[in-house]
C-alpha cells in the first residue's frame, strides 16, 4: 500500500504541473515518498510500543526449584520428554553435566507466565512448574511472590498458578480462531532470564500437530523469536490480546531458528476454566482408533479424495461401539464441520463435554450416513494406554530397542527439515534402552537398517528381519545434514 500511495502522489504532482504550467523539480519526489515511508514505519513502531506498554505489566518471570533424585536431571525436571531439551537449550544441559550424581541436587528452572485475573491467577506451561518444590513469581514492577499450583494439564502442557495479591494488571484473552496466517504477533517473556524481552514476527502457520511435544497439539507456528525462558509467556496480536501461550521451539542450537510454537488461547481458555473450577481437566472420549487417509487408502475404501479419517479399531465397551461404529468406517465431519485429519477429530472430541450428543458423517461400504453418539468421560489411564498401544503396533523388536517410530509425513518433514519419505522418524526413546545408550533422540531420522535403505515403517520392519546378528541391529541415523551408523545390542 505504501508503494501504491507513492505512485499516485507522483502522478498527481506531474498532472498538476502540466495544468498550471509550473515547473516542479522531480528530484523532490523521492524525498517526499521517503518521508511518507518513514511516517508509516513510525506509526507501525508506535503501534507495537503501545501494545507492549499495556501488556508488559501483566507478564511475569517464573523461577522454580525441585529436588532431582537422579537420572537425567533435565528430563526429570521438565516432564521426562527429551524433545523439551530443544526448548531449554545449552545452559540447562551444561548445568546438568556439572551436577554431582552421588546426591540429590537442588535444580533450578525458569520460564514465563501472564496474569489473567486481578487476584493473581497466572497462565503458564505445565513443563515450567511440574513437580516443582517451590515456585517464585517476579512481576514487572520487581515485586516477588511465592506461587501455588491451582491445577496442571500435562496432556496439553497448560498450567494455572496463583499468587496472593490484589488489583494486579491483567492481560485480555483474544480469539485464536480468528487469527490468520501472516498476521503480526508479539512475544513477551524472559528468554535466558532476561525479563520483559519483546520480539515481533508473524503467524507462520496454524493447526500444527504431530510435533511430538504434547498429547493434544494444535499449535500456532510463529517466526517471532522465542528462546529458552519464553516458555509459558504470551503470544499477542496487534490488539494486545493473548492469542497463544509460547510453548516450544524447533532448534538445532538451543536458540531461535524462526520456528516457534504456541498453544492457541481458545484451547487454553477451556482448560483454564476447568482447572480453576475443578483443579483438573475432564475430556470427552469416543473410543475410536483412527488414522489419516492417503491415496492408497482412499482408493481402497472408495473415497474420491484423501478426506476424512479412517477407523482402524473400535474400543470394546466404548461410546463408539455402543453407537455401532465399525472398522473401515470413514469419518468426514463432526456436527457438520469437515475434519482435516486425525488430530482435528481427536482434539475436538477431547474438548467436548462428557454427556454431549454429537453427530458424525461417515461412509460405510460406499454409502454415506450419519451416526449419533453420546460422548463419555475419557478414562484416567487413557494417555498411558495409548502409548502402550502405539508401542505394541511398533513391533516387539522395536520394543526391545526402546524405539517408537512413525512414517515421515509431509508435515513432520517440513518441521524437522527433511524430505517426505526420506526415512522413519523417531518419536520416543525409552529411558535406559539400547537406543538411548547410543544417543538416539526424538526428531532424528532412521534411513537404513542392517544396511538396507528404508523409506517407511513397513520397509524398516522388513529390514530388521534380515539382520545377520540376532542380538544386534545396525542403523544409520540422520540429524539434520549429518548421519552416522549406530549398533544397538539387545537380548544380552
Amino acid at each position: 500500500m505504501i508503494f501504491k500511495k507513492y505512485t499516485l502522489t507522483r502522478l498527481q504532482i506531474i498532472a498538476a504541473g502540466f495544468i498550471s504550467c509550473c515547473f516542479i523539480s522531480l528530484s523532490v519526489l523521492p524525498v517526499a515518498a521517503q518521508q511518507d515511508d518513514i511516517l508509516a514505519l513510525e506509526r507501525s513502531g508506535k503501534a507495537f510500543t503501545s501494545v507492549v506498554k499495556k501488556a508488559g505489566p501483566a507478564v511475569v518471570y517464573i523461577s522454580v526449584e525441585k529436588t532431582v533424585k537422579g537420572g537425567k536431571q533435565l528430563e526429570d525436571l521438565f516432564g521426562g520428554d527429551p524433545l523439551l531439551k530443544r526448548f531449554f537449550g545449552e545452559q540447562f544441559e551444561q548445568y546438568q553435566r556439572q551436577q554431582p550424581r552421588r546426591q540429590a541436587p537442588r535444580q533450578e528452572g525458569a520460564g514465563s507466565g501472564f496474569i489473567i485475573a486481578e487476584d493473581g491467577l497466572i497462565l503458564t506451561n505445565n513443563h515450567v512448574v511440574e513437580d516443582a518444590d517451590s515456585i517464585k513469581v517476579k512481576l514487572a514492577d520487581k515485586r516477588e511472590f511465592t506461587a501455588t499450583v491451582v491445577g496442571t494439564d500435562p496432556q496439553s502442557d497448560v498450567a494455572l498458578i496463583k499468587i496472593d495479591a490484589k488489583n494486579l494488571p491483567t492481560l485480555p484473552l483474544g480469539d485464536s480462531n480468528a487469527l490468520e496466517v501472516g498476521e503480526w504477533v508479539i512475544a513477551i517473556g524472559s528468554p535466558f532470564e532476561l525479563s520483559q524481552s519483546v520480539t515481533v514476527g508473524v503467524v507462520s502457520a496454524k493447526g500444527r500437530n504431530r510435533i511430538g511435544i504434547n498429547d493434544y497439539e494444535n499449535f500456532i507456528q510463529t517466526d517471532a523469536a522465542i528462546n529458552p525462558g519464553n516458555s509459558g509467556g504470551p503470544l499477542l496480536n496487534i490488539k494486545g490480546q493473548a492469542i497463544g501461550i509460547n510453548t516450544a521451539i524447533f532448534s538445532r542450537t538451543g536458540g531461535s531458528m524462526g520456528i516457534g510454537f504456541a498453544i492457541p488461547i481458545n484451547m487454553a481458555k477451556s482448560i483454564e476454566e476447568q482447572l480453576r473450577s475443578n483443579g483438573k481437566v475432564v475430556r470427552g472420549w469416543l473410543g475410536l482408533i483412527i488414522q489419516d487417509m492417503d491415496d492408497g487408502l482412499a482408493q481402497s475404501f472408495g473415497v474420491s479424495k484423501t478426506e476424512g479419517v479412517l477407523v482402524s479399531e473400535v474400543t470394546p465397551g466404548s461410546p463408539a461401539e455402543k453407537a455401532g461404529f465399525k472398522q473401515g468406517d470413514v469419518v468426514f465431519a463432526l456436527n457438520g464441520a469437515p475434519l482435516t485429519d486425525v488430530s482435528d477429530l481427536r482434539n475436538r472430541i477431547a474438548m467436548t463435554a462428557p454427556g454431549t450428543s454429537v453427530t458424525l458423517d461417515i461412509m460405510r461400504d460406499g454409502d454415506r450416513q450419519q451416526m449419533s453418539v453420546l460422548i463419555a468421560e475419557q478414562p484416567s489411564d487413557f494417555s498411558e494406554s495409548a502409548k502402550i498401544k502405539l508401542k505394541m503396533q511398533s513391533g516387539s523388536l522395536l520394543d526391545k530397542l526402546g524405539l517408537t517410530l512413525q512414517d515421515l509425513t509431509s508435515d513432520l518433514a517440513a518441521q524437522f527439515g527433511y524430505s517426505s519419505g526420506q526415512g522413519v522418524i523417531v518419536t520416543e526413546v525409552e529411558a535406559g534402552s539400547p537406543a538411548e545408550s547410543v544417543g538416539i533422540e526424538p526428531g532424528q531420522l532412521i534411513e537404513e537398517a542392517n544396511q538396507v535403505r528404508v523409506h517407511s515403517l513397513t520397509e524398516l520392519k522388513e529390514a530388521l528381519k534380515k539382520g545377520k546378528n540376532p542380538k544386534q541391529v545396525l542403523l544409520r541415523v540422520r540429524t539434520g545434514e549429518y548421519s552416522k551408523y549406530v549398533a544397538l545390542k539387545y537380548g544380552m
